[in-house]
């Protein structure tokens, strides 16, 4: 057993029922390698280095992973490589958004947002998801005043997803978001702190926050006027501060910086 973990660290997520690990795994780098926002490129690592890779996380007490249609052949490949292993993960993924031949388009109806969780369903192989959420194209209000939360509500009811919210782009989206969903995924960081008020209302009304670019998708965790010799750490100590984060996604596929990340919560929130 590695000598940090973080098996005994997992949290609510908000009222969902949900108890998941601080660090979750996000997948984006297993499916797709155009148009991402990492500061270097990468390559997409192969089923055996995957299979390694989710072992790992799992080792480490790492328990949800977030993926989503958008995110090339994600789902495809997750399905198959978790065998016999649903009942260890909490398992997000998302709706509204899809991703083709290096371009992003949107769909919010409900006919689509219902096809769009079957379809994960079945990708991941799976009875249940235990999270969606609604990938934003960042015009937040209009994309909830669409169709999308109505048909996640039913998909609720009828037992094929535990939870639901959004992952959006603005504060007015996020609060809207949050008064009838369960769950906001929200970008907070040492250099984007704007959404806090988003933090706050989840805090105060018992909703579940996962965080989004906790580590600035790699780019500026020295920004922002951050003097910590370790910026990781300072990022995972400002994340974790606020009493309404459960969870902050990260991406990476790196062993090494995998293990780094679960001490460094491991050491910050046990002092916590």
């Amino acid at each position: 057993m590695p000598s940090a973990t973080l098996h005994d660290l997992h949290r609510p997520l908000g009222s969902t029922g949900l108890i998941v690990s601080p660090l979750g795994l996000g997948t984006v780098k297993l499916g797709r390698d155009q148009g991402v926002k990492y500061p270097n490129g990468f390559r997409i690592p192969d089923d055996r280095a995957a299979a390694e890779l989710l072992a790992q996380a799992r080792a480490l007490g790492i328990n949800l992973l977030d993926t989503a249609p958008a995110y090339g052949v994600s789902e495809q490949r997750l399905g198959p490589l978790l065998r016999g292993q649903r009942q260890d993960w909490v398992i997000c993924s998302k709706v509204g958004e899809e991703f083709d031949a290096g371009l992003s388009h949107f769909d919010f109806s409900a006919a689509h947002t219902r096809r769009s969780v079957q379809r994960s369903l079945r990708r991941l192989e799976t009875d249940y998801l235990d999270l969606v959420l609604v990938h934003s194209d960042g015009n937040d209000l209009a994309v909830l005043d669409d169709e999308v939360y109505g048909e996640l509500e039913r998909l609720k009811s009828e037992g094929l997803i535990r939870a639901f919210g959004f992952s959006g782009k603005t504060v007015a989206g996020g609060l809207r978001a949050l008064e009838r969903g369960d769950c906001a995924m929200v970008t907070y960081n040492l250099a984007e702190q704007g959404e806090r008020p988003v933090l706050d209302y989840a805090a105060a009304h018992g909703k579940g926050i996962l965080i989004k670019k906790a580590l600035a998708s790699g780019h500026a965790c020295l920004a922002a006027g951050a003097t910590d010799a370790d910026p990781v750490r300072a990022s995972f100590a400002l994340v974790f501060a606020h009493p309404a984060v459960s969870s902050a996604i990260v991406g990476t596929i790196n062993p090494a910086h995998l293990a780094a990340n679960v001490a460094s919560v491991a050491a910050l929130l046990a002092v916590g």
